[in-house]
């Protein structure tokens, strides 16, 4: 059976109905919950109507069918719809602020873009004592925050694609999960649209109270949105490659515009091209778009011609990376092209999309960062940052699919943060390496430095 819904500006948008599933939890607002038991054990997930999944297993096996049980659960809640929630006040000795959006609702079985990602992050951290309960004030996870607005969200998307969005939920709660056609493997689920709001508001509230401590404090902490679904795919006019709103482009408009922050620069490490996000931005002269990504990959955009139009010419840049290249690389393009670009650029926030489906061990690229390539990229941005605006920087989950380098490249980057020495030796394996493609990259970072004249 096929369905046909016209999102507005995505007419005759054809959604697939992919699994007929009951609507007992249709329309929840889910919320990740941290469990008395400690994040070890399980993860609970809340919905406003008080049901409660939790999940048992340390260690979850991409192919295996994961267990639920209905139970209420007294967790501390970590998100709130509260309207007088605002970030925390006391910022001395806090090096990393972060905050979880797991949206477990949105899910479909066997997609590498799954419920499991954030859960698996969130346990290595517990596990590699790099949370509250082991570090104290040096790192907080924020625990009351709002979702996005709409109003937030149409900063960025059509108002169409929004309320079409929204209306397509009555139908995947009554006829099962549907697959959004013609934007690349996207699917939704009756709790997407509030899921996603709900991940865009993570973001929105890193970068208030990032904002807030760089108000009082000179060395504030950085932001780490751990949050899904991903976002720098989505259009304006619609969702794309997983995407369904563009987090760190709403973000950006945020920081402009609630918080008088003109200049935002953002940097995206993700495999795969931003497309959404340079779309958003690609005749802003205000918001600077650098993407280093597969050379060839999905979407297929991201050449080294693309480099805005208009008032916005100049202000995005592209490095499309050759596949096999990896931490020589990323040291060579983050000296000679990120940090002149920067420098130039004068920004008053750096906004990051944080994918880390470059990793060699990843099944969705052909590149080789290891997890010590991350950790080089949140030391040397988390300093860049510092040098140039204030501190201000809040990094923003996108891709990764192979949940332990996924987890351990994001616990790493947490260690830079934090100014501890990496463990990535410990994960990393030098002999599944195999020499990079040097003439290539150094080819495309000379053209690139040319065009931008670096």
């Amino acid at each position: 059976m096929t369905l046909f819904i016209s999102v507005y500006e995505l007419p005759l948008m054809e959604f697939r109905i992919l699994q007929q599933s009951p609507s007992r939890y249709a329309g929840s607002f889910l919320c990740l919950v941290k469990p008395r038991l400690g994040i070890r054990k399980f993860f609970g997930w809340s919905s406003a109507n008080t049901t409660f999944l939790q999940k048992t297993s340390l260690r979850i096996e991409p192919r295996r069918q994961p267990q639920y049980r209905s139970e209420v659960n007294r967790g501390a809640v970590l998100c709130s719809t509260s309207l007088n929630d605002s970030p925390l006040a006391n910022y001395d000795n806090v090096k990393i602020v972060y905050s979880i959006a797991a949206a477990t609702g949105h899910n479909k079985e066997s997609h590498p873009e799954s419920h499991l990602r954030v859960p698996a992050i969130a346990n290595a951290l517990e596990d590699m004592e790099l949370t509250p309960k082991f570090l104290g004030s040096n790192i907080i996870q924020l625990e009351n925050y709002k979702p996005a607005s709409v109003d937030d969200i149409v900063s960025v998307h059509s108002k169409s694609y929004v309320a079409g969005l929204e209306k397509a939920m009555d139908r995947a709660s009554r006829d099962g999960l549907i697959l959004i056609e013609g934007s690349g493997p996207t699917y939704a689920t009756a709790t997407t649209f509030n899921e996603s709001l709900v991940a865009a508001g993570a973001g929105i509230s890193l970068v208030d109270s990032v904002v807030k401590a760089s108000q009082t404090h000179k060395n504030p902490p950085i932001g780490f949105a751990l949050i899904r679904p991903p976002g720098h795919h989505a259009v304006p006019k619609g969702p794309m490659g997983f995407c369904v709103f563009g987090n760190v482009a709403i973000a950006a408009r945020y920081a402009q515009r609630v918080h008088g922050l003109k200049r935002v620069f953002i940097i995206d490490f993700d495999a795969h091209h931003g497309n959404g996000t340079s779309d958003a931005f690609y005749d802003d002269p205000d918001i600077f778009f650098l993407s280093t990504h597969q050379d060839g990959s999905y979407p297929g955009t991201g050449k080294m011609d693309e480099v805005g139009r208009g008032d916005g010419e100049g202000t995005t840049l592209n490095i499309p990376l050759p596949g096999g290249s990896g931490d020589y690389a990323m040291k060579m393009v983050f000296d000679e092209v990120i940090v002149p670009c920067a420098q130039r650029f004068k920004p008053d926030i750096i906004l990051v999309s944080a994918g880390y489906d470059a990793h060699v061990l990843d099944p969705l690229a052909n590149l080789q960062f290891t997890t010590g390539t991350y950790y080089m990229l949140a030391s040397n941005i988390k300093q860049l940052a510092k040098e140039l605006c204030g501190g201000r920087c809040v990094f923003f989950l996108e891709g990764g699919y192979n949940l332990e380098s996924l987890s351990y490249s994001v616990a790493d980057s947490f260690r830079a943060f934090l100014d501890e020495p990496s463990l990535a030796s410990e994960f990393d394996n030098p002999a599944i390496l195999y020499e990079e493609p040097s003439r290539k990259f150094k080819q495309v970072i000379q053209q690139v430095k040319q065009i931008h004249s670096l």
